[in-house]
C-alpha cells in the first residue's frame, strides 16, 4: 500500500469510527437482543475511539502531506489493532457473529478490518521510514 492509500484509508477509517458512535446513540445500533454485558462493554468505548479517530485522522492528513508527523499514525494504528482484536474476543465470546448474519457479517468485517488495516499501515509506514534512512 502507498503511503497516500494509507492516509486516505486512514482518514476514513477514523471518520467512519466517529460515524458509528453518532448512529450509535442517536439511531440506535444496538441488536435486538443483546447479551446482558453489551452496553456496559460498548459505553467504555466513546472517549477511547474518538481519540483512536482524531489520531487516525490527523495521522492521515500527515501522511497525504508527507509530514514528519505522519508517526502519529503509528500509534493509532496499533490502537486499531488492539480495538479489533478486542472486539473479536467479546463478540466471539457473547455470541455477536450469530445474531443475525448481517450482523455477523458487519461485525467480521469492521473487526478484520481493523486489524488488517492496521497491520499494513504500520508496514507502509515502515517502509516508508526505512526508505528514507
Amino acid at each position: 500500500m502507498s503511503l497516500k492509500t494509507a492516509g486516505v484509508l486512514s482518514i476514513v477509517t477514523g471518520v467512519g469510527i466517529l460515524l458509528f458512535w453518532i448512529a450509535f446513540f442517536t439511531v440506535g445500533l444496538a441488536p435486538d437482543i443483546p447479551p446482558a454485558c453489551y452496553f456496559s462493554y460498548e459505553y467504555a468505548f466513546p472517549l477511547p475511539d474518538t481519540i483512536l479517530s482524531l489520531a487516525l485522522i490527523i495521522g492521515g492528513i500527515y501522511a497525504l502531506q508527507r509530514h514528519a508527523m505522519k508517526i502519529v499514525l503509528l500509534p493509532a494504528c496499533g490502537g486499531l489493532i488492539f480495538l479489533g482484536l478486542l472486539d473479536m474476543a467479546f463478540n466471539y465470546q457473547n455470541g455477536m457473529y450469530t445474531i443475525t448474519v448481517m450482523d455477523g457479517v458487519l461485525n467480521a468485517f469492521i473487526n478484520i478490518w481493523c486489524v488488517v488495516f492496521g497491520l499494513c499501515a504500520i508496514l507502509t509506514l515502515q517502509r516508508d521510514y526505512v526508505k528514507k534512512s
